[in-house]
């Protein structure tokens, strides 16, 4: 019989054992070791010093910790490093840096719908996703996709402007583009 604290079983580890994991992170093939326990948020600021990935309530309930894994916001702090193991993470500073979020970054700035700026690159993650599935989503819609971003300082109007004004905008410059936004 193995007592409790004996770490000479057969399924013996050691709490701070490290484990080797390899992604591609902002379009850059990485490896780093982290603890079997360490978040995906831990690896991100840590490891990797891309510290735009906030921490908040470390239950995922506030989207503050949102990057996409795969093309899909998942909630860093909710999932283990190892499960993002050969995966594609894309934080606010990688889509920041190519580009795609550039029009929503602006018309953030342009609505003021930021003031302390936390919640802002967890907000700009789910818009992104947000409006790479539905080219003109009702305000409705934007608001049932921030429902998991907590923001304590705007109201959320601005954010849902600035978010229907950037969703009518992409679809004006698109050819064939059709009329009228939904309700």
């Amino acid at each position: 019989m193995t007592e409790v604290g004996d770490k000479s079983g057969p399924d013996a580890f050691d709490a701070d054992e490290t484990v080797r994991v390899r992604f591609t992170v902002n379009g850059r093939k990485v490896a780093c070791e982290v603890a079997a326990r360490d978040t995906l948020l831990d690896c991100l600021r840590t490891r990797l010093e891309l510290t735009g990935t906030h921490a908040g309530c470390e239950m995922g309930a506030c989207g503050a910790c949102l990057v996409q894994l795969d093309g899909r916001a998942v909630h860093s702090c909710l999932m283990f490093a190892v499960q993002a193991d050969g995966h594609g993470i894309d934080t606010i500073e990688g889509l920041s840096e190519r580009g795609v979020i550039a029009d929503l970054q602006a018309e953030f700035h342009r609505r003021n719908a930021l003031q302390c700026g936390f919640c802002t690159p967890g907000m700009l993650v789910n818009a992104h996703e947000l409006l790479s599935q539905v080219e003109r989503p009702s305000r409705a819609a934007i608001r049932d996709a921030l429902s998991g971003n907590y923001c304590r300082c705007t109201g959320y109007e601005a954010i849902v402007d600035a978010i229907a004004a950037v969703a009518e905008a992409r679809a004006a410059a698109r050819p064939g583009k059709a009329e009228g936004a939904l309700p």
